[in-house]
């Protein structure tokens, strides 16, 4: 009897064929072998004109990476990030012819549009920073005048790329120091302006329907630095939300973000938030919170958007022990854990969409096959978001 065959879909970075995550690949290949699960990697471009074979990437110990011509895969687990692109293009039309196939894990959309879904549940408002969305200045100007700190978010941006912090001076009410990176990650120029000049020194980062404005939650350490936490949820091999893990992340200096494309150090949860809560018993009942939360916002996004097999929630934790979610992550990284020395969850990180894949393929006849809805990098119209900002 043949092994199933899970074919990992990405996109290569530039136009050599570079991929991002080609070490995890591997370990996902040789995990998914010891498991009787053939596992090679594609890309939409790899795909044969006549739509029946894959030139795929295939790798064997002792004989590194090669190219062979294989059929479709039983299973596919979509890793696609993102891009602004022909390859992207690519993706969505490959999405759209091959959406009958099965898939571990469906689309998610835009920052904006998730925030809008997860505040239908009344159990997560408490858990959202008060977020709308960017159409002017005076949405930026609302939301300083009941917070000190406001963000702006590009609504598909990753890894912290167009990312800005705006404070408001506590002696100069007028007074706002703009920090952040601009969207190739580099920090950008800390600058302190008026607030009657900020809206000509946004002018040129074409903000309206693109960007968040979210207001801020104050989150630097003793040493000037940012924080936040990365949970990571998957499907285990018996098809349930489960914790993983849950890391801590401290931004590189003089970064408003703690990502660590950008810088940022991994730090063990418990031993990052000793800094910032002294309490071991508010500490413990914050990680049973969070790891509720986590798990509840997986099933939420999964009843709404289709199958998914594995989410990275950014989260922040105020000096009071309240959990806010800042981002989820559809498409996570996994180093985090390997930076931090916690071997067994990052080996577990790798193993457990393939011990999910397994229960699929073998439950998959009880599983309807839902087709792709297509996510956009601008996935709703305007007037429609204007609406959902009056709501809010």
């Amino acid at each position: 009897m043949s092994s199933p065959v899970l074919g990992i879909m990405t996109l290569y970075l530039n136009e050599h064929r570079a991929l991002e995550e080609r070490t995890i690949y591997r370990r996902m290949i040789v995990e998914g072998r010891k498991r009787g699960l053939d596992i090679y990697v594609f890309t939409p471009a790899d795909v044969h004109p006549g739509g029946k074979q894959i030139e795929a990437m295939v790798f064997h110990e002792g004989k590194g990476w090669s190219r062979e011509w294989r059929s479709f895969p039983d299973l596919i687990f979509d890793r696609c990030r993102i891009q602004r692109n022909r390859r992207f293009q690519q993706l969505l039309a490959f999405r759209e012819k091959y959406g009958h196939l099965l898939f571990l894990n469906r689309p998610l959309r835009n920052k904006w549009t998730i925030h809008q879904t997860l505040l239908q549940k009344a159990n997560f408002r408490e858990h959202l920073p008060e977020t709308t969305l960017f159409q002017d200045m005076s949405d930026v100007n609302r939301m300083l005048k009941v917070s000190s700190l406001v963000y702006l978010k590009p609504i598909n941006g990753t890894g912290g790329r167009g990312i800005l912090r705006i404070e408001r001076g506590s002696n100069e009410a007028n007074t706002v120091l703009v920090q952040g990176r601009d969207q190739k990650r580099r920090i950008i120029t800390p600058r302190k302006v008026h607030l009657s000049r900020l809206g000509s020194l946004l002018q040129h980062w074409n903000m309206k329907d693109k960007y968040l404005v979210q207001k801020g939650i104050q989150l630097q350490l003793p040493n000037g630095r940012v924080h936040d936490y990365r949970m990571l949820v998957q499907k285990n091999g018996e098809g349930q939300w489960e914790l993983t893990g849950c890391a801590g992340r401290m931004g590189a200096e003089k970064s408003v973000t703690s990502n660590l494309h950008g810088g940022g150090q991994a730090i063990a949860m418990n031993r990052l938030m000793k800094q910032w809560i002294e309490d071991d018993d508010l500490r413990a009942e914050i990680n049973t919170t969070a790891e509720k939360f986590g798990i509840d916002v997986a099933t939420f996004l999964e009843d709404t958007y289709g199958d998914l097999c594995e989410l990275a929630l950014d989260l922040a934790i105020d000096r009071s022990g309240r959990i806010y979610l800042l981002e989820v992550n559809p498409k996570p990284a996994r180093e985090v854990f390997a930076r931090i020395g916690e071997r067994d969850i990052y080996h577990k990180a790798i193993t457990q969409p393939l011990e999910y894949a397994l229960w699929v393929y073998r439950n998959q006849a009880s599983r309807p096959v839902k087709p792709i809805r297509n996510t956009r990098l601008a996935s709703n119209r305007p007037s429609a978001l204007k609406k959902a900002r009056k709501k809010r």
